[in-house]
């Protein structure tokens, strides 16, 4: 086995001291380009590579952060997620990728991993903490912001869209393309996106002295919404509009009421979405949704998670408009026109 080459093997070609070919492999260290281009040089030529762990023992900082997140199949994630990894690669850090769901002791488990990694931060994507969670994480010094999930702990710094908003936007949409039985198959109602996304859409029919003809709790869950969507179109009196907590829910419910119904959309029903996802502008589902500004919501994430890990002590609680994007799943009231398709030759 071949010897394994040092920083000061390194430092001896370079001609500098070993302090700077620490600094040239530090992210964020200050480095002239003239010195950082000869220790590159001379790392290559000897292959080099920095020992990050042991510098994480010297410093005391791992420049990791642990995603947590509950689900991949929802299409909102995946793209999230390269945001975000891409963003905190962009600040010098190391991103470790965790799935969990919502269940506490899975959660919990996956906690104690992260902070077994020593991370310096950690983002949680619609996955609840317990109190326990984190009281753990604040005395271990570690910053957590919850990424699209509203939490009831002043601890906690959160980003989300303005869930209630989009709710409501909805339910004034529908009310006035001249629906009169809207139906919600609403996100998990145990989190806060689900309960948020329905109070608003209540407020809103509330409003012009409506109710929900029914809603139904979709669980964030594929399946589950197609089971609703069938139960809501067998009864005597069918809705007219189907508000949906979400975009991979609002797949399932135009995928039964196109191909097992033989159903009209919008001419039998209408559908709304929410979180525009890029599938969201195909043409085989032409969704009407709510857009999670994706983008400015992974910014405030990372800004928010930097700037404690920096030293900020006041957790930052992030709310974003989420405007309404109209395509042809649903009846457009009078003068309203389509929106401009984001994704443009199915660009992401």
């Amino acid at each position: 086995m071949a010897e394994k080459v040092t920083s000061a093997q390194v430092a001896a070609l370079a001609g500098v001291s070993q302090s700077a070919v620490s600094r040239v492999f530090t992210p964020g260290a200050s480095v002239s380009p003239k010195t950082a281009e000869k220790v590159r040089a001379a790392a290559e030529k000897l292959g080099y590579r920095p020992n990050v762990l042991a510098r994480a023992m010297i410093t005391g900082k791992s420049r990791i952060i642990g995603l947590v997140v509950a689900y991949l199949e929802n299409q909102f994630y995946p793209v999230a997620l390269e945001h975000l990894s891409r963003a905190l690669q962009a600040e010098g850090y190391h991103v470790l990728i965790f799935l969990a769901d919502n269940d506490a002791a899975k959660t919990e488990q996956v906690l104690r991993e992260l902070l077994d990694y020593q991370v310096d931060g950690i983002v949680t994507a619609s996955v609840a903490m317990t109190n326990d969670l984190t009281a753990r994480c604040d005395a271990a010094g570690i910053p957590v912001v919850a990424f699209n999930r509203g939490q009831d702990d002043p601890r906690l710094s959160e980003v989300t869209s303005d869930n209630v908003a989009g709710g409501r936007a909805v339910a004034e949409f529908l009310i006035a393309g001249g629906h009169q039985r809207i139906a919600h198959i609403a996100g998990w109602q145990g989190s806060s996106t689900g309960r948020d996304r329905a109070r608003g859409f209540r407020e809103g029919l509330a409003a012009a002295g409506r109710e929900p003809f029914a809603v139904i709790d979709g669980l964030y869950d594929r399946e589950t919404a197609s089971r609703a969507t069938r139960d809501l179109m067998a009864r005597p009196e069918r809705p007219d509009a189907i508000f949906v907590g979400n975009d991979h829910m609002a797949f399932a419910v135009l995928d039964v009421l196109h191909a097992e119904l033989g159903l009209r959309v919008p001419g039998d029903v209408s559908v709304v979405g929410y979180d525009d996802v890029p599938m969201s502008a195909w043409a085989a589902y032409d969704l009407t949704t709510i857009r999670q500004p994706v983008e400015a919501m992974v910014e405030a994430t990372v800004d928010a998670l930097v700037r404690r890990i920096e030293g900020e002590t006041e957790p930052r609680k992030v709310r974003l408009p989420a405007p309404l994007v109209i395509r042809g799943s649903a009846c457009l009231p009078e003068g309203a026109r389509r929106s401009p398709d984001p994704f443009p030759r199915g660009e992401t």
